[in-house]
């Protein structure tokens, strides 16, 4: 049995297409949401878990900095996916004959010009994929989803027209999660390695933290706030660097950051996918 690999939406997501480039081996398990991707792998029904985290169009991805802490996985990889918007419907129908087009709601705003040019009425669904299995399970004329090709190949519908979104650089970042951590050098492009913090209570307690990767010449890539406990003083820091742990100046400027912080906890370290490096 194939190695497996979980992620949240129906087979022919966007999510499933990112399984496929970073993991062509595994074998994709769908699951209803983030928090189902991740007990899948906890308990042992899958290997990995890939999980999106942010979008060049509506940014992160919800919820996401608040389950991986806690999630009891690592990242090990990371996959970007252009976000290539298709509609699809039944075989034999022009799009013309297309009145209705289904899409989750995030996705509908993506594509709202070309709805409009073409007089479509947008309606939400819970799932891009699951909108194109529904369609194809009723045999629905006269409706049609959005979603990636993939999705269309999945469930047997014919793409009426392809690279609907509105930016042409509509991307995903995912990332590759497993239950054990992987410190190795991978790969022959950079590392990056991604953890959470809390500054201590103290004045210029995050200025003072940021200093040590300043002072090393360590490249910060993101850092994102956001809170936890319900409480609008308990902030949490979500960061991606570009360096390996083992690296002296990454080693010095998370010394510094421990020094200044009440809580540090990496995520991961992992390659950068080699179609998206940092400059």
């Amino acid at each position: 049995m194939s190695a497996r690999i979980a992620f949240q939406g129906e087979l022919g997501a966007y999510s499933h297409e990112a399984c496929l480039k970073a993991r062509p081996n595994h074998t994709p398990v769908p699951c209803a949401t983030f928090e189902d991707v991740i007990a899948t792998v906890r308990n042992g029904d899958a290997e990995l878990a890939m999980l999106p985290v942010e979008n060049t169009t509506y940014g992160r991805v919800a919820d996401m900095h608040r389950l991986l802490p806690d999630s009891g996985l690592h990242i090990v990889d990371e996959a970007f996916v252009r976000v290539r918007i298709c509609m699809m419907a039944m075989p034999g129908q022009t799009l013309s004959q297309i009145k209705i087009a289904r899409g989750h709601l995030v996705i509908l705003p993506q594509c709202r010009s070309f709805l409009a040019d073409n007089a479509i009425t947008a309606e939400p669904h819970a799932d891009n994929a699951g909108a194109a299995a529904d369609i194809a399970k009723e045999g629905e004329m006269g409706a049609a989803a959005l979603a990636s090709e993939l999705a269309a190949e999945t469930y047997g519908l014919e793409v009426l027209a392809r690279d609907i979104e509105d930016q042409d650089t509509n991307t995903t970042r995912f990332l590759v999660m497993s239950p054990t951590p992987d410190l190795t050098h991978r790969g022959s492009d950079q590392m990056l390695t991604s953890f959470v913090f809390r500054v201590r209570n103290i004045p210029a307690a995050l200025y003072k933290a940021m200093g040590g990767f300043a002072t090393n010449g360590v490249n910060m890539t993101k850092l994102e706030s956001y809170m936890v406990g319900g409480q609008f003083t308990a902030t949490q820091f979500y960061a991606d660097i570009e360096g390996h742990p083992g690296d002296p100046a990454v080693q010095r400027a998370m010394e510094e950051l421990s020094y200044f912080s009440s809580m540090v906890k990496v995520l991961g370290t992992y390659p950068a996918d080699p179609d998206h490096i940092r400059h």
